[in-house]
């Protein structure tokens, strides 16, 4: 598995932190027990030798906000 941002204090993260994850929201320990669980379940039998990406969507867009000086907008969300 790769995870992308896993708040392990459980912050409720607001503005731009939150907005600019495509899930809308910065994930949490629980984000990654689900996937484990589930690959250890008889559902996921058939997988074999994935990568699963457990990020909220922050590989497509691939940039962090103040990652280069870059800014997310967040009044345009």
């Amino acid at each position: 598995m790769s995870p992308g941002w896993i708040d392990t204090a459980y912050t409720e993260h607001t503005g731009a932190d939150a907005a600019q994850h495509p899930a809308g929201r910065v994930g949490n320990p629980l984000d990654i027990a689900n996937m484990v669980l589930y690959l250890c379940s008889d559902k996921a039998s058939f997988i074999t030798g994935e990568n699963i990406c457990i990020d909220g969507g922050m590989t497509k867009q691939m940039i962090y906000h103040n990652d280069f000086g870059w800014t997310l907008n967040v009044e345009g969300i």
